[in-house]
């Protein structure tokens, strides 16, 4: 099981859409030498989905909730529930749990500035970072956060987005020659791609 002081959970929207932000989340947060944990990490069909993200939530002492899916975009659409409830699961197990949950650590995101207040007015007064649905800019908020909120050094923002930019090419050409097509490349499992990461990771600072 991954150490609670150097997990990191995310909550966000699981659409193609949203899949470059995540991607290049999970790369900050394992370059920075966190375990990024998520719901999708295991593909165990027979585990209860609530049941798995309760307990990746008391695994983990930082949280990343990305409300950027609170407001429908289609006329017919609903929009999502799950990462506001999430989060409240999550807020709940800090201000409840005891012991070594009462340090943790909860950054909110969103796409857009100001919007989740007509959603979800309790959050009024918190501080909500919007990313503007740029992975750069998710990068640059996720870096920060966790260099004030972990108490660690860590590289710019703009050299782990080249770094990014040098594992995306490394994994590409890895998968090619492994005998994957394009698109078996983009239907990803997360586990192996955080092991990829992992793994590209300790090749670059490795003596």
């Amino acid at each position: 099981m991954p150490e609670f002081a150097r997990s990191v959970f995310i909550n966000c929207p699981f659409d193609e859409e949203f899949e470059p932000i995540l991607q290049a989340m999970l790369f900050c947060i394992t370059y920075l030498g966190f375990t990024p944990r998520i719901s999708t990490e295991s593909g165990d069909s027979g585990a209860v989905r609530l049941d798995k993200i309760r307990k990746l939530i008391e695994e983990s002492k930082y949280s990343i909730h990305d409300l950027s899916r609170i407001e429908a975009r289609r006329r017919g659409e609903h929009f999502r529930l799950n990462m506001p409830f999430e989060l409240g699961l999550d807020y709940g197990c800090r201000q409840f749990s005891g012991g070594e949950h009462r340090s943790k650590r909860i950054l909110i995101l969103e796409e857009k500035p100001y919007r989740y207040q007509a959603a979800i007015s309790d959050l009024a007064g918190c501080d909500i970072q919007s990313h503007a649905g740029h992975f750069g800019t998710a990068v640059r908020k996720v870096r920060n956060w966790l260099v004030s909120d972990a108490d660690i050094r860590a590289d710019g923002a703009t050299r782990i987005l080249a770094a990014y930019e040098d594992f995306q090419t490394w994994y590409y050409e890895q998968q090619l020659a492994a005998g994957f097509s394009e698109r078996d490349i983009r239907d990803y499992p997360t586990a192996e791609l955080l092991v990829a990461m992992k793994r590209w990771v300790n090749l670059q600072r490795a003596p």
